[in-house]
């Protein structure tokens, strides 16, 4: 019988990997925590309008991409391809544009029906944040500020570089757009089928092409810049002025567009060139209509979001498992206070196991595999005398321990790296 394999586009996450998982969560929980945003948890599936409306419906992801399906009661799901349209339908049924601004970060799996290749897969993870109330242009200062926090907290931050773009407001892009609609009707018999489609419904998106036939009639596109109007350059020019004060350093890249109407002003990547073609680790914008999309009032927003398959990646190296203590009872006369002294010890925090079968030589063996720092060892002689034997596997010392010291002397090694 043929082995199981994990579906296409997916894997598992085990040892180091999971670790590095873990530790890109956990130090985006802890950076954006000391900004005073708290983790909000959104079903893997919602209802397909809500990722409809958030993504428009001649992107890429909806068309192609999008894992829906039909449940028994006829009802069209959708695999969460993204976080943020969950956190604003979330906003909005559980009553909270009441009560602004709200600071949200997330966690967890996407899912996209894309070719697999390096750093992208068809179950991804993302971490996110999301600030929904503030429309100020220092609230994008800072909310990019966290990201690049994030970054250095993790020990990547001088792998990538922040690139960042405006997209002006509402009145800026219509105007903008009237002059794309012009310029790539002249070029439509050059641009790609979906190109020919966009520019029919959506011409930002042509800008985001990857098509090789494209990029030529790209390059010579006009740019927003000379499109914005005054209040437009003046919300610009006080995101850029808030990054000076934070000590953020960027560049400009007139090429970062969102295609959807409800984007506007900031639109930023941190990208790397470590991972080839998957550049971009952590990217967002400012997105002011898309509260109002999931049927709530118009509600300025501004967040990012982040693989973590491919910040995992750009970690120099795994965090370290816990080195567990062993728990060695000699005899089934012993085992009942060896059991004992691990409960104790767990409930201290020290992570601590004990092997059912085997002589000392194999149960040592197996302690020194599993990387364990110290063994508890005790049998009928140790009974007897109320001790055990306390084993530094590092360094190969042993000495006798009363039971009832295990938890304080072990603590502080955990805590000062120290021996016994």
């Amino acid at each position: 019988m043929n082995a199981v394999k994990p579906v296409r586009g997916t894997h598992d996450l085990i040892g180091e990997q999971q670790r590095r998982h873990a530790h890109v969560i956990a130090t985006a929980r802890r950076i954006t925590g000391l900004y005073g945003f708290e983790e909000w948890a959104t079903p893997v599936f919602e209802d397909t309008s809500v990722f409809a409306r958030s993504l428009g419906d001649t992107s890429d992801v909806v068309s192609k991409e999008m894992y829906t399906f039909s449940d028994r009661g006829g009802e069209s799901l959708t695999l969460r391809p993204e976080g943020t349209a969950g956190i604003c339908r979330a906003l909005v049924t559980n009553g909270l544009t009441q009560s602004l601004p709200q600071k949200a970060f997330y966690a967890g799996p996407m899912f996209r029906y894309e070719r697999p290749q390096k750093g992208r897969y068809r179950q991804f993870h993302q971490i996110g944040a999301e600030l929904i109330g503030s429309g100020e242009p220092l609230a994008d200062a800072e909310t990019i500020t966290m990201g690049r926090d994030v970054l250095e907290a993790l020990g990547i931050v001088d792998e990538v570089v922040l690139e960042l773009n405006t997209l002006g407001d509402a009145e800026s892009r219509a105007t903008w757009r009237t002059a794309l609609v012009a310029y790539f009707s002249d070029y439509r018999n050059r641009l790609s089928e979906d190109s020919q489609l966009r520019l029919e419904h959506n011409p930002l998106r042509i800008l985001d092409s990857k098509a090789a036939e494209d990029q030529p009639v790209i390059e010579g596109a006009p740019g927003l810049e000379q499109y914005l109007n005054d209040s437009s350059r003046h919300f610009w020019d006080d995101v850029r002025r808030g990054l000076d004060v934070f000590n953020v350093a960027y560049t400009v890249n007139p090429r970062i567009v969102r295609g959807l109407d409800y984007y506007s002003h900031t639109a930023f990547e941190f990208v790397t060139n470590r991972l080839g073609a998957q550049g971009t680790v952590l990217a967002g914008g400012r997105y002011d209509g898309l509260v109002e999309e999931m049927g709530g009032p118009a509600t300025p927003a501004i967040g990012w979001a982040g693989g973590i398959e491919r910040l995992a990646m750009l970690l120099d190296e795994a965090p370290d498992a816990t080195a567990p203590i062993a728990i060695i009872p000699l005899g089934a006369v012993a085992e009942t206070p060896a059991i004992r002294i691990m409960t104790e010890l767990r409930a201290a925090g020290l992570r601590s196991e004990m092997a059912y079968r085997g002589n000392l030589k194999k149960r040592m063996e197996r302690a020194n595999r599993a990387g364990a720092s110290y063994a508890i060892i005790l049998g009928e002689a140790e009974l007897a005398s109320g001790v055990v034997q306390l084993r530094d596997l590092s360094e190969g010392q042993q000495r006798e321990v009363a039971p009832d010291d295990l938890v304080k002397l072990l603590s502080h090694t955990k805590k000062t790296g120290s021996s016994v």
